[in-house]
């Protein structure tokens, strides 16, 4: 079967929404206005959206929906972590859902956007009407541990030496909480290293195969500062869950909604034991393991089992 791509749909609407007293979130909408309602939920936390993620759903039979989440992207204030917690985001999902008048609608994340998109799912079901789910990050310290500690240094050890090389030697038996010092300390120049660094490790071990131009935009020093500060706060404090592996518990909420898991065989950000082990815990889900993968959610099979699922769900009412 041929799966068709689509151009990026081009915006028809672009505003901020004031969601707390503190925030204001970015909002984009393209698409067909009356088209079946979806929100697409980017990663990080603290990545930002992007015309990319716009390419997996036919923009003349969706209404897409995209926004910064607190602190990124065009959001305000820049890179702030004061009320930034998984729920804050959550609610600010409900915030968006209601000022657009949507009743239900299909909700896409992959990565920690997959987080978020479960995180919401399973507190407002009668809310989702799909969900699409690629690279699928459960927020456990086992993952967490994976990345930043040990893990997929064996298998990208010369990336790994630079990710480490501006902690000292006797501070590197927990990596999360040493960079969390110094991305918040009062070395700003400190911060700005340790936040490429941290930065470009995510970058360098995205895909199956090496893209530099991804590393440098990665390692981009505003866009560094917002996504090493966020995602480190966040994995400090366990994505702000009840207690480890929460989240994998909460899934008979999920048993009225169609649902979709995508995973690369190799993704060495997030292992595909999360994805197989939310698909046993949600068995009504179809989980497919594209062969030749990484996380990123821009390789052509991770792209084309995503399309291939909007398409399927595109004929479904909202």
């Amino acid at each position: 079967m041929t799966v068709p791509s689509f151009a990026p749909a081009a915006p028809w609407s672009g505003n901020w929404l004031q969601v707390s007293a503190r925030h204001r979130i970015w909002v984009e909408q393209a698409g067909n206005p009356a088209g079946k309602p979806v929100v697409l939920l980017h990663g990080g936390p603290g990545g930002g959206s992007s015309e990319a993620l716009r390419a997996l759903h036919d923009p003349a039979r969706y209404r897409i929906i995209t926004f910064d989440q607190r602190g990124c992207g065009r959001s305000t204030p820049f890179a702030d972590l004061t009320d930034n917690t998984t729920w804050d985001l959550v609610a600010d999902m409900e915030v968006l859902r209601a000022h657009l008048c949507i009743d239900r609608w299909q909700v896409v994340g992959g990565s920690w956007g997959s987080t978020l998109a479960l995180a919401y799912a399973v507190t407002h079901p009668e809310r989702v009407s799909e969900l699409i789910l690629r690279g699928i990050f459960l927020g456990t310290q086992d993952e967490v541990q994976w990345f930043y500690q040990s893990g997929a240094s064996m298998i990208w050890p010369e990336e790994f030496a630079r990710f480490i090389a501006p902690i000292p030697a006797a501070e590197r038996g927990d990596l999360v909480a040493a960079y969390h010092r110094r991305l918040f300390g009062a070395d700003p120049a400190d911060q700005s290293r340790c936040a490429q660094s941290w930065s470009r490790w995510e970058g360098a071990a995205l895909s199956l195969r090496p893209d530099p131009a991804r590393v440098a935009e990665f390692e981009a020093p505003e866009s560094a500062t917002a996504l090493a500060r966020i995602e480190c706060h966040y994995f400090q404090n366990g994505c702000f869950f009840d207690h480890d592996g929460w989240l994998l518990g909460q899934t008979d909420a999920l048993r009225d909604i169609p649902g979709r898991i995508i995973h690369g065989r190799y993704d060495m950000v997030t292992p595909l034991r999360s994805a197989y082990l939310l698909a046993q815990a949600w068995p009504e889900a179809h989980l497919t393991i594209v062969p030749d993968a990484g996380h990123a959610g821009a390789e052509p099979g991770i792209a084309a089992a995503m399309t291939s699922a909007t398409q399927d769900f595109a004929g479904l009412p909202p």
